[in-house]
């Protein structure tokens, strides 16, 4: 059935091995050209796992001169009248990737490991300070070599990302950066091109602060697309992958698109941008044929969850696309903002939807399926820490209950979910608590069925319909369940379904905002 001779670069971070091996390539070598002409030094924030690295490595490869490496793709006509093109360049190519920070001293030793490989290679330690021997290694570079230094440091926010939890040792791995990478803005005569990409542009690190002349294309136009899978470029590249997935799940290739689409698209980074879809999960679908969750499994976002609950947000926002930010906000995280919009943006959990050009605003919201579920699934436990799958607790068992209408079972669950919310860990107003767990499981169960959750006046607070079931559902904080039930009457909530021959439900629920409860659970057929 499925044809997997073509062989599809998940993992594949280094150009010259994703050529040498016969990978496919989504060519974004045309981005090259114009960065070369347009400016000198540059900084791309990107999600991970969005091909940041493999753009660093193509850079790489660029200016060490392999033109054998890029034989049929648009850079090699965009340079084939250039005299200067294809020379090559001393390359310092940073690597915060493949290592762990989260102990004292981690952070110099990685440093320390490139700057030995390339003191071999331009003579011996020359300085004290790990700046002091990176700044001497430029000009001995430079004097050898009679060109400028490239310089390419990929996802140089991993050693702070990894210790956010540790302040101590977030401020002194600032302070290591301040010491180290200053010297790109004193040592500016020696350096001939400067690329740096992270997930964050963190304010108050040196590397931003000392380096003004950074130009921070993250949030550009022209190049929204320079990481990512644009919908174009996944039907010029990949049409043997989507028709075999298609096969595999039964549908046509339009559906299979559509599919695609929902789970993985919608990512967009600029006002005006084109979507494009999560490569990693998208080259993971054609490779296995299913389509999961595969780039969110790769990391859960503990912190975020965390930080999206102390701050009392509405976990509907994020659904409603009621989430605004400006693009100073969005671009620029502080350690001491306890906001978690501008990370959740950063990192991939939310995209862009629209933009208000006369209040300069960014409207957000998750980018698809995937995050959406993904996030919301996290984001629940949080609120509920004591439930687990092993009470029942889980929208599948909700699923399943609602689909046999054991509406009784759903109760069950419920009341389980609220007995498990903890009562003096913090502030938060009950209120948050009882908003945020009704709408996070139904907006959960909305993936297996029809699932609605208002706050308009008009319709009932939740409704959810199945083949052979309509459930109405009213929820009151301090009142008792048979004034829900009451309101459901009177409200006339049940008339838009007087013709319809399934089975219906009205669920009034009443919960104790003192004892932080559900109290009722009273159900009329």
């Amino acid at each position: 059935m499925a044809n997997k001779t073509r062989r599809l670069p998940i993992g594949v971070q280094s150009f010259s091995s994703l050529r040498d091996g016969g990978f496919v390539y989504v060519d974004k070598t045309k981005y090259i050209r114009d960065l070369v002409q347009k400016s000198k030094q540059y900084f791309l924030s990107r999600p991970r796992r969005f091909g940041k690295s493999l753009f660093l490595s193509t850079l790489k490869a660029y200016w060490e001169g392999k033109k054998e490496f890029f034989t049929g793709l648009a850079i090699a006509e965009l340079e084939k009248d250039n005299p200067v093109a294809w020379q090559s360049y001393p390359v310092f190519y940073f690597d915060f990737n493949k290592d762990s920070y989260q102990r004292d001293g981690a952070l110099e030793d990685v440093l320390d490991e490139h700057l030995r490989g390339w003191e071999d290679l331009y003579g011996g330690r020359i300085g004290e300070t790990l700046g002091g021997r990176f700044r001497s290694l430029l000009q001995r570079a430079y004097e050898k070599t009679g060109r400028g230094c490239v310089v390419l440091v990929d996802e140089y926010d991993k050693s702070l990302l990894e210790v956010l939890d540790n302040n101590e040792l977030t401020e002194h791995n600032k302070a290591v950066f301040k010491g180290f990478f200053s010297t790109l803005k004193s040592y500016d005569q020696y350096l001939q091109f400067v690329f740096i990409t992270g997930v964050t542009k963190f304010s108050k690190v040196s590397i931003f602060s000392d380096l003004n002349q950074l130009d921070d294309i993250t949030m550009q136009p022209a190049y929204a697309n320079i990481c990512g899978i644009t919908e174009a470029e996944l039907q010029e590249n990949f049409a043997p992958e989507l028709a075999d997935l298609a096969a595999s799940q039964q549908m046509n290739d339009e559906e299979c698109l559509t599919a695609l689409r929902n789970m993985y698209d919608g990512y967009h980074f600029a006002a005006i941008s084109d979507g494009v879809y999560n490569p990693f999960s998208l080259l993971k679908a054609f490779s296995t044929n299913m389509l999961e969750a595969y780039w969110f499994a790769t990391g859960t976002p503990t912190f975020l969850t965390k930080q999206v609950k102390q701050m009392q947000l509405d976990a509907s926002k994020f659904t409603n696309h009621t989430i605004y930010a400006s693009g100073a906000v969005m671009t620029d995280y502080r350690f001491d903002n306890p906001d978690p919009i501008p990370l959740l943006y950063q990192t991939g959990y939310l995209t862009i939807f629209d933009y208000d050009a006369r209040r300069q605003r960014y409207m957000l919201g998750f980018p698809n399926d995937e995050v959406k579920y993904g996030f919301l699934s996290s984001l629940l436990p949080v609120y509920t820490p004591t439930s687990t799958a092993a009470m029942g607790t889980d929208i599948f068992t909700i699923d399943e209950y609602i689909e046999n209408g054991d509406i009784e079972g759903v109760g069950d669950i419920f009341k389980a979910l609220f007995a498990g919310i903890p009562y003096t860990t913090d502030d938060t107003p009950f209120e948050h608590y009882f908003q945020s767990v009704i709408y996070l499981v139904f907006t959960l169960l909305g993936r297996y069925v029809h699932c609605e959750v208002h706050s308009a006046k008009g319709r009932a607070d939740c409704i959810v319909e199945t083949l052979d079931f309509v459930y109405l559902f009213e929820f009151k904080v301090g009142k008792s369940a048979q004034e829900a039930l009451a309101q459901i009457e009177e409200k006339g909530y049940a008339e838009a379904y007087r013709a319809d021959k399934r089975k219906l439900y009205k669920i009034g629920v009443s919960f104790d905002g003192e004892k932080r409860s559900l109290e009722e659970w009273k159900v009329v057929e």
